[in-house]
C-alpha cells in the first residue's frame, strides 16, 4: 500500500487511516460533519498527493491533447486550468481531469488516483502518430487543497496579492521556500479554494504551515466526499465510468463539439438522438438513506440506480445521486430507491443541492 508524503503527519493527527486508489489515507481527523462544516464555514486543508500528473511535451502536443481529451484545449501558454474528459471511441469515460496548458509545447494532466496507470497507458498508445512524448510524473508532486472562505487570506498571505487575484480555475506558478509551486484556484468542494502542486517535501512544508499558523482544519476523505457530492460534482466509480458517456453525466459542458476527438462520433448521434440515461437528483422522501448502487425503482421496474447518497450537514432530509432512465429525470417524478429490501419513497429533483462558491 502506498504512502503519500504526509503520512506521518496524517498519523499524528490522529486521523482514521483507510485503503483508497492503492494508497492509505485519511477518513477522517475528528468527524466528517464538523470537516464538511469548517470547509463551509472556515477554511480546510486536504491532501490529495494520490492524484496522478502526467506530462505531454513535444511539437505536437497541442494537436495531441485535442485529439485525446473532448473539450477545447488551448494553445500554451494559458493561465487557464481546463476541466475535461477522456473518452474511448464508443464515447464512454476513461476519466475525467483537469489540464494546465503551461507552454506551448508542455500541459500537465492530473488525473484521477486508481485511473493513472490506465491513463497512462492509454495516452501512450494514442500518441504514436504524433511528435509528442507522455511522462507519468506523478511522483515528483505532492499536492494539498485549501477550501472555504478562509482560503483567500491564508494564500494571499503565504504568497500576496498574486493569489487573490487569480479567479476561478486560473492559476500561476509561484515559488515558497525557493521551490516552484503550481497555484491553482480550484477544488473539488464547490466553496472558494486553491490547489497547490509542488515537490513532497514543499508540499509538506505547506501543510504545516496552513494547519499551524492558519488553523485550517485537516480534512479527509470522508468530507471530501460529502463536500463534493452536495456540490453535486462526479467522482470517478460513481456518477461517471468507462460504461457512461458525458451527456448521460450532464457533462456537455465540458465536450467541444466543433472540434475532432476521439469518440465525437457516438457522442454526436447521442447529442442527436437524445441519451438513453440522465443523472438526477433525488429527494428521499421516506426513511432511510440510499447508497451508492441502490436500486431505484417506477412501479416495481428498475429503472437505474444511486450513485451517491448521504444525509448532509444542515439539509433536513437525505438526498441522492442517481442515473436513471431519460424518461423517468423529469422533475417532481416520483421514484422509489429499495433501501434494505424497502421500497422508500423518493422524488426527482435538480441537482443543485447547493450555491457554488467560485470566485468569477
Amino acid at each position: 500500500m502506498n504512502k503519500t508524503s504526509l503520512y506521518d503527519e496524517h498519523v499524528r493527527l490522529n486521523a482514521t487511516m483507510v485503503p483508497f486508489a492503492g494508497y492509505l489515507m485519511p477518513l477522517q481527523y475528528s468527524s466528517i460533519n464538523h470537516e464538511h462544516l469548517q470547509v463551509r464555514t472556515d477554511v480546510g486543508v486536504f491532501d490529495v498527493s494520490h492524484m496522478g500528473e502526467i506530462l505531454v511535451e513535444g511539437p505536437d502536443s497541442f494537436a495531441f491533447v485535442n485529439h485525446v481529451l473532448t473539450n477545447k484545449m488551448p494553445p500554451g501558454p494559458n493561465p487557464k486550468a481546463i476541466y475535461t474528459l477522456m473518452c474511448d471511441e464508443a464515447g464512454f469515460i476513461i476519466d475525467d481531469l483537469i489540464v494546465y496548458p503551461l507552454e506551448a509545447q508542455r500541459y500537465f494532466l492530473v488525473v484521477n488516483a486508481s485511473n493513472t496507470a490506465k491513463d497512462f497507458d492509454w495516452l501512450a498508445k494514442q500518441a504514436a502518430p504524433f511528435e509528442v512524448t507522455v511522462t507519468d510524473v506523478s511522483a515528483a508532486y505532492g499536492q494539498i487543497a485549501i477550501q472555504g472562505p478562509r482560503a483567500e487570506g491564508v494564500l494571499s498571505s503565504i504568497f500576496g496579492t498574486e493569489a487573490a487575484v487569480l479567479t476561478f480555475m486560473q492559476f500561476k506558478e509561484m515559488t515558497y521556500d525557493g521551490d516552484r509551486v503550481l497555484l491553482s484556484r480550484s477544488g473539488y468542494t464547490g466553496e472558494d479554494g486553491f490547489e497547490a502542486y509542488a515537490t513532497p517535501s514543499t508540499i509538506h512544508k505547506l501543510w504545516t504551515l496552513v494547519i499551524e499558523k492558519y488553523r485550517a482544519t485537516p480534512c479527509g476523505l470522508g468530507a471530501r466526499d460529502t463536500l463534493r457530492f452536495e456540490a453535486a460534482l462526479s467522482l470517478y466509480g460513481h456518477e461517471i465510468d468507462d460504461r457512461t458517456t458525458p451527456l448521460e453525466a450532464g457533462l456537455k459542458f465540458a465536450v467541444s463539439f466543433d472540434k475532432d476527438f476521439i469518440g465525437k462520433a457516438v457522442l454526436a448521434e447521442q447529442l442527436e438522438q437524445g441519451a438513453r440515461r440522465k443523472l438526477v437528483g433525488l429527494d428521499i422522501v421516506g426513511r432511510g438513506i440510499a447508497r451508492a448502487d441502490y436500486e431505484v425503482c417506477q412501479d416495481e421496474r428498475r429503472v437505474g440506480k444511486v450513485t451517491t447518497g448521504y444525509l448532509l450537514p444542515n439539509h433536513a432530509h437525505p438526498l441522492a445521486l442517481a442515473m436513471v432512465e431519460t424518461a423517468c429525470a423529469a422533475v417532481g417524478t416520483e421514484l422509489a430507491v429499495m433501501i434494505r429490501n424497502q421500497a422508500v419513497k423518493a422524488v426527482v429533483r435538480n441537482i443543485r443541492f447547493m450555491d457554488k462558491k467560485y470566485k468569477k
